[in-house]
């Protein structure tokens, strides 16, 4: 860095500053709500988060493992791969 002018510098440190900034914005940037959800015998089994209108279950091991996405009264069901395996519609009161 000592053969580099002090207009060089200034632009590699003000490069160095945007990154850092754009690097903690992504960090603060709102997750979704996150349940662990556990067995009988009180071990972890899963996470669900959920976001918006979808939640996203993940098996012990990290993977997805499905999700659920509700629109009105109807909640639809998707499998690890995407394909949609089911719905279901509330009715009546609540």
């Amino acid at each position: 860095m000592d053969e580099m002018s002090w207009k060089q510098r200034g632009v590699v440190l003000l490069s160095i500053l945007a990154m850092t900034l754009i690097g903690l914005a992504i960090n603060k940037a709102p997750a979704g709500e996150q349940t662990r959800l556990y067995g009988a015998d009180g071990r972890s089994m899963s996470t669900a988060t959920t976001s918006g209108n979808t939640t996203t279950f993940y098996g012990a091991d990290g993977r997805r493992t499905g999700s659920a996405t509700t629109s009105g009264d109807t909640t639809t069901f998707y499998g690890a791969d995407g394909p949609r395996p089911g719905s279901a519609t509330a009715t009546g009161k609540r």
